[in-house]
């Protein structure tokens, strides 16, 4: 029921997910405190309806839910790409609760907190007011600040030979640990700075991160390939391959193990600018990705024009090869001219051991996904290395 009696439309709107009525309606009222309009569903199975009726912006959901449970209420909204934050509450134990939250950001939802049963009306204050205080859009100098204050930090992906059965190497992903707005990921912030000078600074800091903590492994004996993503602004600076050449040389890192990732869009721009620093990015024996691969109309054009070296198969093809007819085929088309130009094929998005095998018969060797792992904190990620067994 809506709270406050008629909604007010300049309001913030919050959708309650709970079966247990007495903490809707402890929510309810803390949240007419902090100026929120609120409606209370005790069935997860009828939010999509009323992310349609009511356009909340903000949800907290309880995860131990009757029929439909939170998780799987989380996997609906990142399949509908759901632009609504989602803060979550529920008395599991506090490892569940932390592990949701990163189900839920890694999959693209806009996670903005976690409270643990009994909550008390502070921290669920406090909650609700960051939340709001989101809506005020990222600028570049926020980026500036968070470098600044060591709010970034990276998170690496393991990327599994499925044919040798080992983890070769792993994508670097930025991570920004914002103090009122949570756990933020690229697409969060990186759009904003594609047009400032921020970008070039997040680049370097990213970079010369990924290469230290590679230069770390390889002291440590695990001599890992390392991927890192670049964007469009960063491809138009000449002195970027030498940029990178010496961070290589300086943490010890030897540049045919790293891969340089960017998007078909970043591609599209100053063309000559660009084969000018890929081209010295390749000779130099760095790798070079084309990522999101089969998602941009002219993908054909970049793959002749320019010097890659892998080709990462997206994941929405990949994820869906199994059960769709032409996400096969057109899987199974970038495999084969991938191949048949010289370029290692690479999976994004394996979420199964059927897809894995399916890739490797296909002659797709290097993939990516949460059937392998999601993405770790480098810590994580050798405690990943150390324990992982190759699955038959």
């Amino acid at each position: 029921m809506a709270a406050g009696g008629d909604v007010n439309m300049s309001a913030s709107r919050l959708l309650i997910v709970d079966d247990e009525a007495d903490f809707a309606a402890f929510v309810s009222r803390v949240a007419t405190e902090c100026g929120y309009e609120s409606v209370a569903v005790a069935d997860a199975g009828a939010v999509p309806d009323h992310l349609v009726s009511w356009c909340p912006d903000l949800i907290i959901l309880d995860l131990q839910m009757p029929g439909t449970d939170g998780i799987q209420l989380l996997r609906e909204l990142a399949r509908t790409a759901a632009k609504v934050k989602v803060l979550l509450a529920s008395g599991v134990d506090e490892r569940v609760l932390d592990t949701a939250r990163q189900l839920g950001t890694e999959a693209g939802l806009e996670i903005v907190g976690a409270l643990l049963k009994p909550v008390r009306a502070v921290a669920l204050r406090r909650q609700l007011e960051a939340a709001k205080m989101q809506d005020s859009p990222i600028e570049p100098v926020d980026v500036d600040r968070a470098v600044g204050q060591k709010e970034l930090n990276l998170h690496y992906q393991p990327r599994l030979d499925g044919k040798l059965g080992r983890v070769i190497g792993a994508e670097t992903l930025v991570r920004w640990v914002h103090p009122s707005r949570g756990m933020l990921l690229p697409a969060q912030f990186i759009p904003v700075l594609e047009g400032s000078r921020a970008i070039d600074a997040l680049t370097d800091w990213v970079l010369d991160t990924a290469l230290r903590q590679a230069g770390l492994w390889r002291r440590n004996g695990c001599c890992f390939d390392i991927s890192v993503n670049v964007s469009a602004r960063n491809l138009h600076d000449l002195d970027l391959p030498d940029r990178i050449a010496n961070l290589c040389d300086s943490h010890g890192v030897p540049p045919k193990t790293l891969t340089i990732e960017l998007t078909e869009t970043a591609t599209m721009q100053d063309a000559g600018c660009i084969m000018d620093v890929l081209t010295r990015l390749r000779l130099k024996g760095f790798g070079l990705a084309i990522d999101d691969f089969g998602t941009g109309y002219s993908s054909l054009v970049q793959l002749r024009r320019l010097p890659f070296s892998e080709v990462k198969i997206d994941k929405s093809f990949v994820s869906d090869m199994l059960t769709s007819k032409d996400s096969a085929v057109i899987v199974r088309t970038i495999i084969a001219m991938a191949r048949n130009l010289g370029i290692e094929p690479a999976a994004e998005g394996v979420e199964n051991k059927i897809t894995a095998r399916e890739l490797v018969k296909q002659g797709c060797h290097i993939m990516q996904g949460y059937w392998i792992s999601r993405p770790l904190p480098a810590e994580d990620f050798q405690a990943f290395i150390d324990g992982y067994v190759p699955t038959p």
